[in-house]
């Protein structure tokens, strides 16, 4: 997520108040209901009936005139000309993208071009279980500026194991994958759910099989609501998937079936080969981002307006993250953070998370915040999770629960970790209590302070209080890690790495200089 952002200008915000959700029912929920919305996975889009929203074309004024055709690729299905959307920056040239992309191919940036997602369309053919002359060995680039849209609910990418994706933007010139209603400026600031998402499909080792079995070293799963197999899981956790960066993936997460939803980012069983960094997730209608198994490694993630976790991760996970901003709408959204891989304790490897600086915001008046999973962060089943250099602020909700189960539990480790609660603070379910959870957390032991108050300036820049926490030194937690000197996402207004790339809404502005107003799309 090492971003940079140049001019940087906030608008002032005024302080969120929060309302906690009331104790709900306890469930026991595995990884085969992760993916489901605090509604139960039903997504009522209604924003194509109402008066479409006046949008100034950004970052000019300048209408955008339609291409005059579909380039050519290397592909021999090429693109298909779908004719012309016009929308309030103008009208734009359509090209269809094959349902299978059979050899390499780059879709360029054309003023004036869009490139849509009829339906499920396929990077390459998937090999198998282990590398074989099937893999078509397929690259998908996309050049820095090029919009990709999702055509109907159903549309969605899915980069099968043996292929890769080059997705490549700069704080410029972002990749922007969104929906079509994006694109005719019906969005309004709650529209979600009208596509469904990116899908990176790896080799690297899993847990909690559809097919196959952990002891045998054949543990495979299958994409969850798919109609037909997207398969991920193997034996290679050096695997790649290709390179994400700077990358907006905005109103995704519709329902493909049985209330099960994709998400902006699907990561499922990818290895450390794979490249990901600033990447924002706006608007899904299900988690921000949702991590099956795998090695991943991840800098610069930022979730806005997730409707259920904003960094859902599972199935025998081992994860490193650095750099995340994790933002909910009022009254929206579950859990700030759900990691797990509840059901099946005994497989191995653990769900394993470490996270180094990261900044959570539930805001107040919130009637549905933590639904489900009842706290800021839930940890639950066969994971284990280090937090380091964080800021959680959620004072109307309890902050951390704990679910143990399994002869060895969750665990929760806590380095320089300040959280603004409600007066309950801590949950404790299956083997754990509400006071084990907090010892496990620690308050007044490594930094640690449960009854923190946050100074956070223009939503999520740290005040003086946040400036006043000693660091953990997050290079002891793998090499992955950088050195830091603040707790949370973002220092001050100098650290602009969430600038330029993201785009803005009223939960939250990062500001201007960047691709403008989610609700609309950039003409540059």
């Amino acid at each position: 997520m090492g971003l940079q952002r140049k001019g940087f200008a906030v608008k002032n915000f005024k302080s969120l108040l929060l309302v906690g959700c009331g104790a709900l029912a306890l469930s026991s929920c595995g990884p085969s209901d992760i993916a489901s919305p605090g509604n139960g996975g039903n997504v009522t889009i209604t924003n194509t009936t109402t008066t479409p929203p006046v949008v100034t074309p950004t970052p000019t004024s300048t209408l955008v005139t339609a291409a005059s055709g579909c380039p050519t690729i290397a592909d021999p299905q090429g693109l298909t000309d779908a004719g012309t959307i016009t929308g309030p920056t103008g009208t734009w040239r359509v090209c269809n993208l094959p349902s299978r992309i059979n050899k390499s191919i780059t879709l360029s940036k054309i003023t004036g071009l869009l490139y849509q997602l009829p339906g499920r369309v396929d990077v390459g053919t998937d090999g198998g279980f282990t590398s074989t002359a099937a893999d078509t060995k397929v690259t998908l680039t996309i050049e820095p500026g090029v919009i990709v849209y999702g055509g109907t609910g159903v549309s969605w990418l899915a980069v099968n194991r043996g292929n890769k994706i080059s997705a490549v933007g700069t704080a410029a010139l972002p990749i922007i994958f969104t929906s079509r209603d994006n694109v005719l400026g019906l969005n309004t600031e709650t529209s979600m759910g009208q596509w469904g998402g990116v899908v990176l499909l790896g080799r690297a080792r899993i847990t909690d099989c559809t097919t196959g079995s952990v002891v045998a070293g054949t543990c495979e799963r299958q994409t969850e609501g798919s109609a037909d197999p997207a398969l991920f899981g193997g034996a290679n956790n050096a695997d790649s998937s290709g390179q994400m960066s700077y990358v907006q993936i905005r109103y995704s997460g519709y329902v493909l079936g049985a209330d099960k939803e994709l998400q902006a980012l699907t990561t499922e069983g990818i290895g450390s080969g794979t490249v990901l960094s600033n990447i924002m997730s706006y608007n899904s209608s299900d988690d921000g981002a949702e991590f099956f198994g795998g090695v991943v490694n991840m800098k610069n993630y930022v979730s806005v307006g997730a409707d259920d976790d904003s960094l859902d991760a599972d199935t025998g996970i081992t994860g490193n993250f650095q750099n995340v901003l994790l933002i909910q709408r009022s009254a929206k959204g579950d859990a700030l953070m759900e990691i797990d891989s509840n059901g099946n304790e005994a497989d191995t490897p653990r769900s394993t998370l470490k996270i180094s600086n990261l900044t959570g915001i539930q805001p107040e008046l919130s009637t549905d915040n933590e639904a489900n999973d009842q706290a800021a962060i839930l940890v639950r089943g066969n994971s284990d999770v280090t937090l380091a250099n964080a800021v959680i602020s959620t004072p109307k909700n309890e902050c951390l629960r704990m679910n143990g189960s399994g002869t060895t539990p969750a665990t929760f480790v806590a380095k320089s970790v300040v959280m603004q609660c409600n007066a309950t603070k801590y949950i404790g379910t299956g083997s754990y209590n509400a006071a084990a959870v907090s010892t496990a957390f620690g308050s007044g032991a490594n930094n640690n302070n449960d009854s923190f108050t946050t100074t956070l300036a223009s939503l999520f820049i740290n005040g003086a209080n946040e400036l006043g926490v000693a660091t953990f030194d997050a290079t002891t937690l793998a090499s992955f890690f950088s050195a830091v000197t603040s707790i949370g996402a973002v220092k001050n207004t100098a650290d602009n790495w969430t600038a330029s790339w993201t785009c803005n809404s009223s939960t939250a502005d990062f500001g201007t200089g960047n691709s403008g107003l989610c609700s609309s799309i950039p003409t540059k």
